[in-house]
């Protein structure tokens, strides 16, 4: 174990599987004038860093692997110590919040949800420590309080950046009427007026496939841009209201029927496209296979429109082969190999995606106790960290901005890069 310990730290050091480029030096700190909570006592955790998960219940799997990788990250000698917590012991993560604050933590990592971020965010900040979430909820974003997940707002961004480098102006949506849905529909809002662009038509629909249908009908207007059926053609010949009768004459006509040629198909003209050139989706499951039969019968493809998803779709992406050529944003999984390695090594198990947003955080943290602590000055560094999934930056509003690769969705399914991951995040928004 000890020879396992001391591989990790030679990585850390040698940035092999994650480079936490720190400042030096001090700063202001994270919430001026504001110390410990009243009567707290700083020698026990001065030096720790208190870690929420859920370690029982429902997610208490999740928790736990996810503390594992903090763990990881902090295993090299002089590293500060890891306080844990468990979000779903009596009290909740309020109470977890206040036994690590009561031990004087230097800062927290965690809660998971949104739910348990919105109880402990108000007491690490009137405690002036700072919290680095793992909730993808962007809305717990606040001076002081970090949401480390992939938001959707961030996988918008990404994808409306790289859709107007190739020319693409105007966007719309069709989405979940769920929490996802709206969180893609607000962050699709943004990107555009950030960018100067005509406001995006979306539309919400509910999980009804006859919905789904009347809905893409409606957003893509296909009841104007389908051309009427051609008039059918009248074969010449005797009256149908008298078969004896003689056809009017024709000139053209064969003298001998038989030689008569078949009247031919008429080609249907091309259907225009739709009043957009990108579109964002976000479902999954049974309910994405409504829309991409309705984006089908309304004739949309990406001959004529960028179809963008979610995050989501890369783990099912090998069943995509119907929506080729639509993107989605994620980080690079090459980023992270050297991580997993590490994780299987110690663990003998893979590590899911969600423990990387604790191995990041708990990795920063250490960075930032080395350097003197968990300043604001240190934590919002224009050029942002390296973590386990890329390129990453604090933002002081509490927002993160990743550096994300776009993948596209191929013929055969599965999805290739086509876009990396950028490496200059310094005035990118989130």
């Amino acid at each position: 174990m000890s020879r396992l310990r001391k591989g990790v730290s030679t990585g850390l050091a040698a940035g092999t599987f994650l480079t936490l480029t720190a400042c030096s030096g001090g700063g202001s700190s994270l919430i001026p004038g504001v110390g410990g909570i009243p009567g707290a006592s700083q020698a026990p955790g001065a030096h720790e860093v208190g870690l929420i998960l859920p370690l029982t219940g429902r997610y208490g799997a999740i928790g736990g692997r996810m503390r594992d990788a903090a763990k990881l990250a902090l295993s090299a000698q002089g590293s500060p110590a890891l306080d844990v917590h468990d979000s779903n012991a009596a009290g909740g993560a309020a109470q977890a919040a206040h036994d690590a604050l009561s031990r004087g933590d230097a800062m927290i990592l965690g809660p998971l949800t949104a739910t348990e971020t919105a109880a402990v965010a108000p007491l690490a900040v009137q405690a002036g420590k700072p919290v680095l979430a793992f909730t993808s909820d962007s809305t717990q974003a606040r001076p002081g309080v970090w949401v480390m997940g992939l938001t959707p707002e961030q996988q918008v961004r990404r994808m409306v950046d790289a859709a107007r480098a190739t020319g693409r102006k105007t966007f719309a949506a069709f989405l979940p009427d769920n929490a996802l849905g709206h969180a893609m529909a607000e962050g699709l809002q943004r990107a555009c007026s950030d960018d100067g662009l005509k406001d995006p038509q979306i539309v919400f629909h509910t999980m009804d496939a006859q919905n789904i249908d009347d809905g893409m009908k409606g957003l893509s207007d296909i009841a104007n841009r389908q051309p009427p059926a051609p008039a059918p053609t009248i074969p010449s010949g005797p009256s149908a209201v008298d078969p004896t009768a003689d056809a009017a004459p024709d000139s053209a006509a064969p003298a001998n029927p038989a030689q008569a040629t078949p009247p031919q198909p008429v080609a249907a003209p091309p259907v225009p496209p739709p009043p957009f050139d990108a579109l964002v989706l976000a479902d999954t499951g049974v309910e994405l296979g409504h829309i991409i039969t309705a984006l089908r019968d309304d004739h949309i493809d990406s001959s004529q429109v960028q179809i963008m998803g979610p995050a989501l779709w890369k783990a099912f992406d090998g069943k995509l082969s119907a929506l080729h050529g639509a993107w989605y944003a994620a980080p690079d999984a090459k980023d992270r190999n050297g991580y997993v390695g590490q994780y299987k090594a110690v663990y003998h198990q893979a590590p899911s995606p969600v423990t990387d947003f604790a191995y990041d955080a708990a990795a920063l943290a250490g960075s930032l106790m080395k350097q003197g602590g968990p300043t604001m000055e240190a934590l919002t560094r224009a050029d942002g960290y390296m973590g386990v999934d890329g390129l990453f930056r604090l933002r002081a509003d509490g927002h993160v901005t990743r550096a994300l690769a776009i993948f596209q969705i191929q013929r055969g399914g599965g999805a290739r890069i086509i876009v990396p991951a950028s490496r200059d995040i310094a005035t990118r928004p989130s």
